[in-house]
């Protein structure tokens, strides 16, 4: 029997390492471990009781942060698409209090695109459905604009200031961006208080302004934030951290899940884990059949000391001999495809379907209807014993075809 994850949450808590790196495959609990923490280390106050704001002891970055954020499309008045702002105190303090606007922007457009500029709302007000104006709140929506300019119309009498100025209007297009561009566009706000936060604590000043706002925080707990991103801002965005991390005081220790092999080799590789087992850990997340979980400690990067594919491969045999196979299953077998393909060279993972019987196109397509289905996990349905089946039969092709060593009966 393993331990629930408020017991390792304790553990990681009382490590006093500056760095624990934990990989896991997606559903394993990652998320889960991150709210166990922060239950931990900064609880809700008992009723009654006036508690201090968690943020003031860890900042955390989760699939929860992002439920903060929805769109406003209103299809029927034809209104320009706008994210709001679930009304919070964490997004109010990063964006009012810190004024970390244009960073945000900064971030976002080096790690998503710098075609996009995001722009957050002023303050204005609008007629709600009894015919009251009403105020929305300055920082509570975001609009996307593409390639703003700054124009004077040619042939039209500009219009002028009281000096007698041409006044520049802006003008640009409004999109709405994809889900993974908003995931990093949510990251970006993080990141950037992250970054005022250790240039705020490396401050030598004792008196300069915000030099006190974080003087208590000592944990950051960061859970998979390359979700949506390809795999040169991955690395970007890995190398930066690793390096916002190394420059960090030591007062603050960060922990930092992921289910990405190479998001977790470049931050092993970054940190210099390999070199100072004692002050840092490696750990590997797995959930046993109990409901319990297990954090093995391993040393080296994912392809040294997780056996990577050798990994998935027993989970995927597991699952195949018990008649467990599920929806994550396929994720785990485009993986496994995925990175044999790589090693072997070919430019698609789909080159290596040439080999089975059948239609390369139809398991392609089977494979990419569950495990694309990560947005929203109710939205396909669980697979049929026939497609339990694929599983098997395309596991049973990459072993008997592509050199994995089989075990004499």
């Amino acid at each position: 029997m393993g331990q629930t994850l408020e017991e390792l949450a304790k553990q990681l808590r009382d490590a006093n390492k500056k760095v624990q790196l934990i990989y896991a495959f997606n559903g394993t609990g990652k998320t889960r471990l991150s709210r166990a923490m922060k239950e931990l280390i900064a609880p809700k106050p008992v009723e009654g009781e006036e508690g201090a704001l968690s943020r003031e002891k860890i900042l955390y970055y989760n699939a929860f942060t992002e439920d903060l954020f929805y769109w406003d499309n209103d299809l029927e008045s034809d209104t320009i698409p706008r994210l709001k702002i679930q009304p919070n105190s964490f997004t109010d303090w990063v964006l009012a209090d810190q004024g970390k606007g244009v960073d945000i922007v900064n971030n976002f457009q080096k790690y998503a695109t710098d075609k996009v500029t995001p722009a957050f709302n002023s303050v204005y007000q609008v007629t709600d459905k009894d015919g009251k104006m009403t105020d929305v709140p300055a920082n509570s929506e975001v609009t996307f604009r593409v390639n703003p300019t700054n124009l004077i119309i040619e042939g039209e009498e500009p219009i002028v200031d009281e000096d007698g100025k041409p006044i520049v209007t802006e003008q640009y297009d409004v999109v709405k961006i994809s889900k993974g561009e908003e995931s990093v566009f949510i990251w970006s706000i993080f990141f950037s208080l992250l970054e005022e936060v250790i240039l705020t604590l490396n401050d030598a000043d004792p008196d300069a302004e915000n030099s006190n706002k974080f003087e208590k925080l000592e944990h950051v707990f960061i859970d998979d934030p390359v979700t949506s991103l390809d795999e040169n801002h991955l690395i970007e965005l890995a190398v930066n951290l690793a390096a916002l991390i190394s420059s960090a005081p030591v007062q603050l220790e960060f922990i930092i899940t992921t289910h990405s092999p190479l998001f977790y080799n470049v931050l092993h590789n970054e940190l210099g884990l390999k070199k100072k087992p004692a002050n840092e850990g490696c750990y590997l997340l797995e959930q046993l059949d109990d409901g319990t979980f297990n954090l093995n400690t391993k040393y080296g990067d994912s392809n040294k000391s997780f056996s990577y594919h050798l990994h998935l491969r027993r989970i995927l045999e597991q699952a195949i001999a018990e008649d467990k196979v599920e929806r994550y299953h396929f994720t785990l077998l485009r993986n496994l495809y995925e990175k044999t393909a790589g090693f072997l060279g070919h430019n698609q993972w789909g080159d290596l379907l040439s080999s089975a019987p059948g239609s390369k196109e139809a398991y392609v397509r089977v494979i990419n209807t569950f495990s694309h289905s990560s947005l929203s996990t109710d939205q396909v349905r669980d697979p049929t014993p026939q497609e339990k089946q694929t599983v098997r039969f395309l596991l049973e092709n990459l072993i008997d075809n592509y050199g994995y060593w089989k075990e004499d009966a």
